[in-house]
Parts: structure tokens; sequence; C-alpha cells
């Protein structure tokens, strides 16, 4: 089969719909359940246009097309896409509203795909466009599905089952917590499409979504604790039946629509954030009086018990070790300049399966060399792809999906020259240093119980900000337990900055990443990211419950790029328990020239 080029796809797309009476098509990057990385399938908007960011979205119209990212994507976008076909927009600058009343004359038909978008999307751009005359459509069936020949189906990944054992507690107590708060919110049921929140929910995990363990399914929880579970009978083990249960009725996939509409007259609750507009409708069709409130998997699940807890120390002992072997190695070939971005994250993730029981990375590995570590969100790929050059700065952000815990962990370390005679500059060390005090104290940041992340993210700013700079990114962002590396509803990030979560209180078991940066355009970049749990800290004489943060992240901090003169004795000091600890957890793991390379590394200041 011939393989289409872009231009020809989106005159097919133009041509579809035509034959639908459309004037245009909203192309989201997402799947039916909101997810954050979605299924092959699930990839219309890099189909259509070959961009291969994770966020972004393209509008086409029949005579126009705009792709809208924003500034992570700014280069990346120029690279993939082709601006003879479609227009380059920046979002938040550039709103799609703005852009349809551009280019729409007079009346004009806009449809959207119902399962990709959610109610609150839609609502809102009617407000904004409707006025033009511009008429937003639910289609009927993806138009870019019915002319994308070789889709590739979804996933058929058996569902399996996640060991009480490493969960801390069995789906029938949480599925108990989920029905006390349907009858404390006057509820019937809650529908579940958030995968993560399913997975948490059942004890269960799967492999239909890279970087995140999950199984393509929905759940609608009952308030007499019962649960069905629509899921893809191909996906159905005799293990997974057993563990489900009596009270888990599991149902087909397809027969989820028509589940909906057997709610008449009956309260059905539904999270905003992940209900898309299908789901809402086929609600109110069946006669379902719903409301809009948060998953209340999502507290529970953000909440980590004790087992979780250990198992996410465990898999971090692990990590630490094979993230360890790696800058070991990276020390030692890089300055041959024989070593470049993409065989290095190949590299990394080669010791961390043999570190560990590995199940899949985490998220695709920022390998950023010189300037390219200056992006925040740089992907590597065939055609970005440099040599780490020597005597230069070298960021990666990776991290690892295991079944006791999932991993995330950036380093910044500085490529040395064969012969050693490049060093850091003084400017390096200084953005280095100051960026190395805000991660301190964030991790030994102390507050009382109601304190949100976003009330603490200045204290990782503030010398950074002494300097005249700053970074765009939030600070920290919460991590699943053998599920997705980016958890809400908790972050650290600037209050106004337009993001969910930095009103969320922290509260005692949760785990965030603590990883503030500096990026200097076209030069370098620098982010140092542990993982660290929240804790209740005893205080004597306090007046009130306190939280404080335990280090999860066991890995050398790079100590070249470390001005010791802008630190506190404090501060000194924790650098030099930090490695202290970081010696007693890995070194038992490692041997040889790797063991020599961690002792050294671990010395004190």
């Amino acid at each position: 089969m011939l393989m289409l080029t872009h231009e020809a796809r989106l005159q097919a797309l133009r041509e579809e719909l035509k034959r639908r009476d459309l004037t245009g098509f909203v192309v989201p990057l997402s799947d039916e359940h909101m997810s954050e990385y979605v299924g092959e399938y699930a990839q219309r908007l890099a189909w259509l246009t070959g961009f291969g960011g994770s966020a972004g979205f393209a509008a086409v119209t029949l005579d126009h097309a705009a792709i809208f990212v924003d500034g992570r994507y700014t280069v990346q976008v120029r690279e993939q896409v082709d601006g003879n076909l479609f227009e380059y927009r920046s979002i938040p600058g550039d709103s799609l509203g703005d852009w349809l009343k551009e280019v729409c004359a007079g009346e004009a038909r806009i449809a959207y795909d119902p399962w990709l978008h959610t109610w609150n999307w839609v609502e809102a751009l009617e407000k904004q466009i409707e006025p033009a005359g511009i008429a937003m459509v639910p289609a009927d069936g993806n138009p870019i599905d019915a002319v994308w020949a070789d889709q590739p189906a979804p996933s058929d990944a058996v569902a399996i089952v996640h060991e009480e054992t490493l969960a801390g507690r069995s789906s029938a107590d949480k599925r108990a917590e989920i029905a006390d708060w349907l009858a404390r919110e006057g509820h019937d049921a809650v529908v579940i499409p958030a995968l993560d929140s399913i997975a948490w929910l059942l004890n269960i995990r799967g492999g239909d979504v890279a970087h995140t363990p999950v199984a393509l399914s929905y759940v609608i929880a009952h308030r007499d604790g019962r649960a069905e579970l629509f899921i893809a009978p191909e996906k159905v083990t005799p293990e997974l039946t057993q563990h489900l249960g009596n009270a888990v009725v599991i149902r087909d996939r397809d027969e989820f629509q028509a589940a909906l509409g057997e709610f008449s007259g009956r309260s059905v609750s539904v999270d905003p954030s992940f209900g898309v507009v299908g789901i809402a409708q086929a609600l109110r069709a069946g006669g379902a009086s719903f409301v809009f409130k948060q998953d209340p998997t999502i507290l529970a699940k953000a909440v980590k018990n004790e087992r979780e807890r250990q198992g996410h120390r465990d898999a971090q002992a692990q990590d630490g070790a094979a993230v360890s072997r790696f800058l070991c190695w990276l020390e030692e070939t890089a300055p041959s300049g024989e070593v470049d971005e993409l065989s290095a994250a190949a590299k990394l993730e080669g010791f961390r399966r043999e570190h560990g029981d590995l199940r899949d990375t985490s998220f695709d590995t920022i390998s950023a060399a010189a300037g390219h570590a200056a992006l925040p969100h740089y992907k590597v790929d065939e055609d970005s792809n440099i040599p780490i050059p020597p005597g230069s700065i070298y960021l990666v952000d990776s991290g690892g999906q295991y079944p006791a815990g999932t991993t995330d962990i950036t380093r910044t370390v500085w490529i040395g020259t064969a012969d050693g005679s490049a060093q850091p500059t003084a400017e390096m060390r200084d953005r280095f240093t100051r960026v190395l005090k805000g991660h301190i104290q964030i991790d030994r940041a102390i507050f009382p119980q109601g304190t949100s992340g976003g009330q603490i993210d200045a204290l990782a700013r503030q010398y950074l900000w002494e300097a005249g700079v700053d970074y765009a990114h939030g600070t920290g962002h919460g991590v699943g337990s053998f599920l997705g590396v980016h958890e809400g509803p908790q972050r650290i990030a600037k209050p106004s900055g337009g993001q969910a979560g930095t009103n969320q209180e922290l509260f005692a078991g949760m785990i965030l990443s603590n990883e503030p940066g500096y990026y200097k355009p076209d030069s370098f970049g620098i982010r140092i990211e542990n993982l660290v749990l929240a804790e209740e800290r005893e205080i004597d004489g306090a007046e009130g419950r306190y939280i404080g943060f335990e280090t999860l992240t066991f890995v050398p901090l790079d100590r070249k790029l470390i001005d010791k003169k802008l630190l506190t004795d404090t501060e000194i000091a924790w650098v030099n328990d930090y490695h202290a600890k970081v010696r007693a957890l890995i070194a038992p793991q490692l041997s040889g020239g790797d063991l020599e390379w961690l002792e050294r590394e671990t010395e004190a200041l």
C-alpha cells in the first residue's frame, strides 16, 4: 500500500468533510480517556500533520489548516510539519476560536469527535464562536478514521493482575470507599473513564499505552460496591476474572455507550476532566441526572499507602544503581565525542533492564546535549539527534516503570574533553548551584497541613530570581505507583500559571517531583530532579500538624558544576548528607569501576 503524503492526507480529510456537509474539523492529540499518552490507533494528529510532540492540536477547514502548540514545541513543530500545509499557531497566545473566526466566512459547521473532547472544552469554544455564526457539530464517527486506511487497531494486550502485596489494599476495599463517597454525595453511580483510575481501583495493569501500564477500558462503579468493567473480551484472562470476583461484572467494551443509557431517573457522577462529551450525551439521552465532580479515585490514588511507599523506595534503589552506572559510563565514554543523544538514551535503558524488573520507560527519555538541553521538553529522534560535544553540559531526564513503583529523575552533568582541559564556565556553575539551592529548599521544606504546592513553589525559584532569571515550567508534579509518571491532583508550580493542581492541599503519602531548572537558549540547560514523599513531621511544641518531605531518589549530583562558595553551611551539609545516603544505598549494588566512580562522586564537599 502506498503511503499517503501529508498533503494527500489533508486533501482526503477535506473530501470527507465535504461529503458530510461540514466546514471543518478539530484534531486533538487525545483518546477516549483523555490520557496523557495515547495508543497508536489514536495518533490522529501525527498521522495528519507529522507532528510527534506530546501536546497540541490541529484545525482544518475546506480552505485553511493550522496546528496549535505551546512554547515547548516551537522548534519541533517547524521541523516536522509542512508550513505550506499548516499555519503555525502558538498557544495560549493564539486561540482556536479566534482562528476559526478569521478563516470561516459566514455560517460554518465545525465538527469535533465527541469522544475526544470534554464538555467544558466544547462549551467554552461554542460561547466564543457562536456569535460569529459558527456552529460546533458532534461528528458521527471520526472523519480521520474514515480516511486513515491503515489505521492501527487498538492494542489487544491482556489485562494483568496487580498483586495486593504491591497495591497495599484490595480492590474490594477501594470499591467500598467509592461506594461510601457515592452515598455521601447522593449519587447512584460514578463513571470512571481515566485509565489509571481504573487500574488503581481494580488492582489491574495492562500494556495498551506506551509508558503507562494500563488497559483500555471503562468502569461504572455503583453505590452498593459493585462495579462494571467494560473491556475487550480478548484482554480478559481466567486470572483476571478470578481476581475481580463476583462483585465486578465484566462486559464488552462495545457495550459501554449503551450501558450509559441504563440510568434513567438516577444520579450519575462524571469527572469533567476525563468525562468526554460522548459520555455526557449518552447519559442525558438515557434520562440520567448527571453531575460533574472530580473522580473520587483521584485523591485516594495520590495518597500512597505504606506498601506503595515502600515499593517506591525499592524501585528507586534499583533505578539509582542503573542511573549511577550510566553516569559512570558517560563520564568515561562521552569525552571521545562518539556518544550521541540517541545512543546515550539507549544505553541508559539498557542499564535499567539489567538492574531491575523494568516493564517500560515511564516517558520518552529527554537526552539533551548542548543547546538541546535548553529545551525543557526536548525529544530526541533520528532527525534531531546530535553527538554530545566534549566540553559541554548534558541533561538527561528519564524514568522507569517497575511493578513496585514509577521513577523519574533528571541529572545535569559536565562532559569533559579527552585531555581533561575543558571546565564548566563560571556562569554554568552559578546557574547550576542556584538551581541546587532551590532544590534543597524544597527538599527541606516544612509546612503546616493545608499548604498547597503553589504556596511553596517560590522556595525553589528564589535564588534564580536573585540573579534575574527563572524557568517556565512547574517545579513538581505528582507521580503514580506503577502508573502515570504525571499524576494529579497535586503539583508544585506558580499559582498564577493556570495549571490545575496548584491549589491542591499536599497530604502525607503524596509523591511529587522536585525539579527546578534554568535554560539559556541555544547554549545549555540545567535541571535537578528527585522524587520526594510528603510525610508528617513531629515538631516539639507544634501547634497543629506539619508536613515535610522524604527524599526517594538517590544518584550523585555532579560536583564539577557546584560552586561551593554559593552554598551556606546548611546547604553543604545537605549535599554531604545526601551523598552519604547515596553511597550507603547504591554502593552495595555496584562493583569495580562503577563502585570507584560512586565513591569518588559522593565524597564530602
